[in-house]
């Protein structure tokens, strides 16, 4: 049976997500502020945990930042905060998912399904499959998963791109922590960068670059890489 963890100091939202949760045949465990929830989180890790902002202890961005420490385990953000740079910035502290109150429970729980389903983040080189290529991230190749044919060029930014969205699948990846990452902090404002180079990344790598599959955009956000 899987795990979630609710930290959330809102006992009616507490309450309903708990009775959901358990009718859906999930483990339960609360916590009404961040320092219970770390506690528990380290004590026994939940396969999910499900994370509001507005704690009356320490801010929950101070929350995702001290369970990334230890651990990429799931976290989507249930918060009434609807501003794009608050998203940001919890995305960008580790989060996986941010959901705005109030929502429907068919869609948290989709959500939910889609990062259980997650293979975990790459943290070392290793070999991803993306469409009909074999990518070895320690050795920047690209050639056919079917061992025919010839190997894929991409250029050094392409590869630096690439990268950290395939060592975290199935996670949002900010445009501006990819700016930063590529281009530099002063870039963060470019995403004309992002969209040119993205378009080309997917023109090399997807079936249909008109219809991605793989290297997805969300906007406003930042990309995702769906095995």
């Amino acid at each position: 049976m899987r795990r979630v963890l609710i930290v959330d100091d809102e006992p009616q939202m507490t309450r309903a997500l708990d009775i959901n949760l358990k009718a859906r045949h999930y483990d339960v465990a609360t916590a009404p502020d961040g320092t219970t929830a770390l506690r528990l989180a380290a004590r026994k890790p939940p396969d999910a945990i499900l994370l509001d902002l507005g704690l009356p202890d320490v801010p929950g961005i101070d929350v995702i930042i001290g369970l990334r420490v230890w651990t990429s385990l799931p976290i989507i953000v249930l918060s009434g905060r609807t501003d794009t740079t608050e998203k940001i910035a919890a995305l960008d502290a580790g989060a996986d998912d941010y959901l705005t109150k109030p929502f429907l429970m068919e869609e948290l729980f989709a959500r939910l399904r889609a990062v259980l389903r997650r293979p975990p983040a790459i943290d070392e080189p290793g070999t991803v499959t993306l469409a009909d290529w074999l990518i070895d991230l320690g050795a920047y190749t690209a050639v056919p998963a079917s061992g025919d044919g010839e190997p894929l060029h991409l250029t050094p930014t392409e590869w630096r791109l690439l990268t950290p969205l395939l060592r975290n699948p199935g996670r949002l990846v900010t445009g501006r922590r990819l700016l930063r990452e590529v281009w530099g902090p002063e870039h963060e404002e470019r995403t004309n960068y992002l969209r040119v180079y993205v378009a080309c990344l997917r023109r090399k790598l997807e079936p249909d670059p008109a219809h991605p599959r793989h290297l997805i955009t969300e906007p406003g956000l930042g990309y995702r890489f769906e095995p």
